[in-house]
């Protein structure tokens, strides 16, 4: 893991207001949570597929939920993925009816399904009725784009942190890059975790 001052990782991820009113919708774990990770991803993103649907969830089990990490998702929509943005933009809407993580999973569950297709806006609007949205309010939020603001700070944010691919992930000072294992992620996450709760000398 490649570390980075603090302060800079610190300040390019210090959002405008919109992007930091979304931010608890896409965050989970305790707000107390000693550590925290930013994960940057793209939803278009094969490895940020594999991660989010087969090594978050045991990373979630034992760090988010037991209050050790308190884990952000943020936008990083990559250029060569052209379906990538319009996927951050349904996630964002569906974040403004706290309803970004179930989104979230659907993307990644069915992103073969709409990944190739040329024009996956139809097919994204599905997702209002499988997570349970009020589908006007979200179709309104995707035609004004009430969210590309907001994505766009995000990857800008990125982009300043250190991030060059997806998924990459900002944990206390350092960037990591790609979809590791839990076996990679566990002796960080506990390391840290130990720095940041031993007792004061």
């Amino acid at each position: 893991m490649r570390l980075l001052p603090t302060l800079l990782v610190v300040a390019a991820l210090a959002a405008p207001l919109s992007a930091q009113e979304s931010m608890a919708a896409r965050t989970k774990g305790s707000p107390t949570a000693p550590v925290t990770v930013y994960e940057m991803s793209d939803f278009q993103c094969p490895y940020c597929a594999q991660f989010a649907l087969t090594i978050f969830p045991t990373l979630e089990a034992e760090y988010v939920e037991t209050g050790k990490v308190r884990w952000i998702f943020v936008n990083f929509p990559l250029p060569m993925h052209p379906n990538a943005v319009s996927a951050a933009q349904v996630a964002m809407c569906a974040a403004k009816q706290d309803k970004f993580w179930p989104v979230h999973d659907l993307l990644f569950r069915n992103q073969k399904v709409w990944a190739p297709l040329e024009a996956p806006g139809e097919y994204l609007l599905t997702f209002a009725d499988s997570a349970s949205l009020d589908s006007a309010a979200f179709k309104e939020c995707l035609t004004t784009g009430a969210t590309r603001a907001t994505i766009e700070s995000d990857a800008k944010a990125a982009v300043n942190s250190g991030a060059k691919s997806t998924p990459s992930f900002y944990i206390e000072g350092g960037i990591m890059a790609g979809a590791q294992p839990v076996t990679v992620f566990r002796p960080i996450l506990d390391s840290i975790y130990a720095v940041k709760t031993a007792p004061a000398k």
